[in-house]
């Protein structure tokens, strides 16, 4: 059974830091690309950044680029969002996702992942 479960959320404020992670288990991490979602208020599910299997490449969306950095221990079986210079619309749910193949079509597609975790609630400040 595979999980994926993420920590490291919490309340900040505008400009601050946070570092999100996500503990997977039930497959082999080192095999699957690996993706950071998030849901704001009202809001649809978004890309946020991805991940290759061997962490050799990465994509980010271009609302968080020079901010967040999506890294991975894959000895470890943990994917981590380093998070930097938060502004209020950074405000949501972020969720990890593990991809369905080792290789990626286009790493923006939600239905690019076959598991997704429950949710780890980021909360910036003005």
């Amino acid at each position: 059974q595979v999980q994926l479960v993420e920590s490291g959320g919490g309340l900040v404020q505008a400009g601050g830091s946070l570092r999100l992670s996500c503990a997977a288990s039930g497959r082999t991490f080192s095999s699957y690309y690996m993706a950071w979602f998030r849901r704001a208020p009202g809001k649809e599910r978004e890309f946020v950044a991805a991940i290759s299997a061997s962490g050799s490449t990465t994509s980010y969306a271009d609302s968080v680029k020079g901010r967040f950095t999506i890294s991975r221990d894959n000895a470890k079986n943990t994917l981590y969002l380093q998070m930097s210079a938060l502004q209020v619309e950074d405000t949501g749910v972020y969720y990890c996702a593990s991809g369905r193949n080792s290789i990626w079509y286009n790493p923006i597609r939600q239905s690019e992942y076959r598991y997704w975790g429950q949710g780890t609630q980021v909360t910036v400040s003005s």
